[in-house]
């Protein structure tokens, strides 16, 4: 029986990041990951998505060039060549995964890992056999998938999930997409962008609730100018597969017929088949139960990422799992939540770290709110990019940065001096202070940052006397 200090049953960005810091460290570590390393973000989610995002904004900058005076003729989308492009590059970033277990020294088996008992697991192999592993810790990172709704008939051919949208060669005449989250808004911009006429219906008022109304009214105004029809506050009766199409019928009795349906609602988690019932691991509404240190209800079971609910973000899972690792090998470590970044792919991006303005409120904070619009930015409209603004959220007594959302381009990438500004208790004054180099994106930042003083530059403010 082999022998081991952590076994991780999982080798997503939560799985196989312990497993190197646990390599890192000192350990003896295996990892059991029954299909490709990398998990749902490298393999289904935020890696591809992102490559067919980039070839979505290359097919727009194509159609828009010759405002910059490129003269191209007709321009036409090949979407079998972008899913190419895309698997190209899952199967290098997933190859690259595998060389770096391996060089820490990582033992990764194929297969399906099952806790049998304290410290010990059994790993099912590809062929059918068996393996029995000992183990002194054991951290479960085995992720989440697409909540199969049995109302909506999913098929994986009409009815469709994000993993079959990934991997379509033939852009769909019409698209309905169920559900006006995160994962619906990034389907619907590449499907619009690809040609395809798009529907997104949601049953809450807005679509991307989580985020302010200021930057919701951005995402909205671009759908509307791209064609994606966006309907709210409305509930789906049923989704059939016709002679037409899929038929989507809503509660008001309205009937929408599609090429195809997404569905793009809930996430399950995979807790099932790993044996939590054997050891008596607790479950809470689904996903497992853990503390503030990763342990699960069992002394020496650690579980991290999706399956432990809460934020579903692959750079959650690897904190998360580096915090489980700590703690597996005899330290001290906590979670901290406060300050998680997050972006959203639409078109123009969403970045968000801290609190929105929104929740400030909620929490009845006393807050200064600055603002400054891309469309005052010499940079962002040298580059086409005028729609969108930075916002920041400070607290009214000590001028401390609480929190900031981006909407504009490069929203995801500007998020990196806000996040380590809250993170480390700057205030708007320390962004003020230091200089920003010129022409660049992250002026508008700046700006920002001196607006929540009423004292941005390049923006009219008007001051009570």
């Amino acid at each position: 029986m082999k022998e081991f200090d952590i076994v991780i049953i999982g080798g997503g960005p939560g799985g196989y990041v312990a497993a190197i810091r646990g390599a890192q460290a000192g350990a003896k570590v295996c990892v059991i990951e029954k299909q490709r390393v990398g998990g749902t973000c490298l393999n289904r989610g935020c890696i591809p998505t992102k490559a067919l995002y980039y070839s979505a904004k290359a097919l727009s900058a194509a159609k828009k060039s010759e405002a910059f005076g490129v003269i191209t003729g007709d321009v036409s989308f090949d979407l079998e060549k972008a899913v190419a492009r895309k698997d190209e590059i899952v199967t290098r970033l997933t190859g690259g995964v595998e060389q770096l277990l391996k060089g820490n020294g990582i033992e990764l088996i194929s297969g399906s890992g099952e806790i049998t008992g304290e410290g010990r697991l059994t790993a099912e192999l590809k062929d059918g056999t068996t393996e029995e592993i000992a183990a002194r810790k054991i951290i479960i990172a085995t992720g989440s998938e697409p909540a199969l709704i049995p109302a909506f008939k999913i098929d994986g051919v009409n009815i469709i999930t994000s993993t079959e949208a990934l991997n379509l060669v033939e852009t769909p005449k019409s698209l309905l997409v169920i559900g006006g989250g995160v994962m619906g808004c990034e389907f619907a911009t590449l499907f619009s962008k690809f040609g395809s006429e798009v529907k997104i219906v949601e049953l809450l008022p807005t679509i991307l609730s989580t985020e302010d109304k200021q930057i919701v009214r951005v995402i909205a105004k671009g759908f509307k100018t791209s064609g994606v029809d966006v309907l709210t506050g409305v509930m789906v009766d049923s989704v059939d597969v016709v002679e037409a199409g899929v038929k989507t019928t809503l509660k008001d009795g309205t009937e929408i017929i599609t090429e195809k349906v997404l569905v793009s609602i809930g996430r399950s988690f995979n807790t099932k088949g790993i044996g939590l019932e054997t050891v008596g691991v607790e479950l809470e509404n689904g996903h497992i139960k853990v503390n503030e240190k990763m342990e699960t209800s069992v002394s020496g079971i650690y579980a991290i990422g999706d399956v432990v609910g809460g934020m579903l973000l692959a750079h959650v899972a690897s904190v998360e799992g580096e915090v489980a690792v700590v703690n597996a090998l005899g330290g001290d470590k906590v979670m901290d939540y406060s300050v998680i970044p997050a972006g959203i792919f639409t078109d123009p991006e969403i970045g968000s770290v801290g609190l929105r303005e929104k929740d400030a409120k909620e929490q009845g904070i006393d807050v200064k709110v600055g603002r400054f619009p891309y469309a005052a930015s010499g940079k962002a409209l040298a580059m086409g990019e005028g729609d969108g603004f930075v916002q920041i959220v400070a607290d009214a007594a000590t001028d401390k940065i609480l929190g900031a959302s981006i909407v504009g381009a490069h929203a995801t990438d500007l998020l990196g001096e806000v996040a380590l500004a809250v993170k480390a208790g700057h205030t708007a004054q320390d962004i003020i202070d230091t200089v920003h180099a010129h022409p660049t994106l992250p002026e508008v930042v700046l700006e920002a940052a001196e607006d929540v003083h009423a004292k941005a530059v390049h923006k009219i403010t008007r001051r009570v006397r």
